[in-house]
């Protein structure tokens, strides 16, 4: 049924070329993959897609995907949801436009939720300092201003502590459109992958706890060292979020846990997602895996986490910058990813490695193998 499908995909990062390599092993089999990436051989690419060199918003680039692939799906939240909803009918697209659209808009995200009486943090939509002002005067300091549109890894925030920071968060985000969110005092945050297929059926991995250093992900520990009922409920929430939100594949739900052990719901990404990696590994299904069966119809595979798994995030830093070379530190159940981009950068995502449980080993065992990992030079000057 599935063979000779061609599946386009809108970007060719890193996700892409998980998704990429997930669909070479599937047993349906799938003829081609194209991608639509800015950046000239992009890791997708590298991985044996083939690419159209364009914007991810370029009206005709994204026609173009259209009549060359069956199936449309994206790695990015970036590509022009308005003109993916008109070509719902020369291919299948998933997550469908519309999902796409709500999410792209961190206001319109947000209501969306509040209205679906899911908890969110209190939040407005700011057209003016009066508005900021008097969101401030009633919730007080601090708050975050954000970016609508077009920001992840948190480069889209901006906390304000005082009415000092005010004019430096507008001179920030420039022209923007933005919005106000109450600041929330968290004790974890969590992130819950969750699938959904073409036929409805929904599949959630357990909750992993997600550790941040200058707003980039740098650690995920699955699972998260929070006691059942906590786990349940995200589990809960999650599902009851891709039930609102319709749209097929893997979606990656990021969330507070309060101090009371309440849950709020932070932001959603349609997509495979940087908290879910650890599923190469530890699970039964990888996240990858997930969102193509998702996207093609197919059945969902097990969520099953079979090992404790810790991911860490290789940034580049203000060590290496250009042309690199890799080093792997060769140890027992350590799972090095690479990336192949061309360049390092300060910070830029350039792959990770995966500490996997063995031998009865628990999440103590592997934080402290985490930290031997942390001292080791993975990528070096060329």
């Amino acid at each position: 049924m599935y063979m000779g499908i061609k599946l386009g995909i809108i970007g060719g990062g890193q996700l892409g070329m998980m998704l990429t390599e997930a669909a070479r092993n599937l047993d349906n089999e799938i003829a081609d993959i194209v991608v639509l990436d800015p950046t000239r051989n992009c890791p997708a690419v590298q991985a044996g897609a083939i690419q159209i060199v364009a914007d991810y918003k370029d009206q005709n680039a994204i026609r173009m995907l259209a009549v060359k692939t069956d199936i449309i799906t994206y790695e990015i939240e970036s590509g022009d949801s308005a003109v993916l909803k008109k070509l719902e009918g020369r291919a299948r697209i998933n997550p469908s436009p519309e999902t796409l659209r709500i999410i792209q808009d961190k206001l319109l995200q947000k209501t969306v939720l509040a209205q679906a009486d899911i908890r969110v943090a209190e939040f407005k939509s700011v057209e003016s300092h009066e508005v900021l002002k008097k969101f401030i005067d009633e919730f007080g300091y601090p708050v975050l201003l954000k970016a609508r549109r077009d920001a992840y890894d948190g480069r889209g925030n901006y906390r304000i502590d005082s009415a000092e920071d005010i004019q430096k968060a507008y001179a920030y985000f420039k022209d923007q459109k933005l919005m106000v969110e109450r600041f929330v005092p968290f004790k974890m945050e969590i992130s819950v992958i969750a699938a959904r297929s073409t036929k409805g059926q929904i599949a959630t991995y357990w909750p992993v706890e997600n550790i941040h250093k200058e707003n980039i992900l740098t650690t995920t520990i699955a699972p998260a060292r929070i006691d059942g009922d906590t786990a349940e409920a995200a589990v809960t929430l999650a599902e009851k979020t891709m039930r609102i939100l319709q749209g097929a594949g893997v979606f990656g739900i990021e969330m507070f846990v309060m101090q009371n052990n309440d849950i709020l719901i932070n932001e959603i990404a349609p997509r495979v997602h940087n908290s879910g990696h650890h599923t190469l590994q530890s699970s039964k299904t990888s996240q990858f895996e997930q969102h193509l069966r998702a996207i093609m119809g197919m059945d969902l595979g097990s969520t099953e986490l079979v090992h404790p798994t810790i991911m860490y995030n290789i940034l580049g830093d203000a060590d290496v910058r250009g042309r690199y070379q890799v080093s792997d530190p060769g140890m027992d159940n350590a799972f090095l990813k690479i990336y192949n981009k061309a360049l390092a950068k300060p910070k830029r995502k350039m792959g990770h490695i995966n500490i996997v449980a063995k031998n009865g080993q628990d999440i103590a065992d592997l934080l402290a193998r985490l930290e031997e990992i942390k001292k080791f030079q993975f990528l070096r000057p060329a």
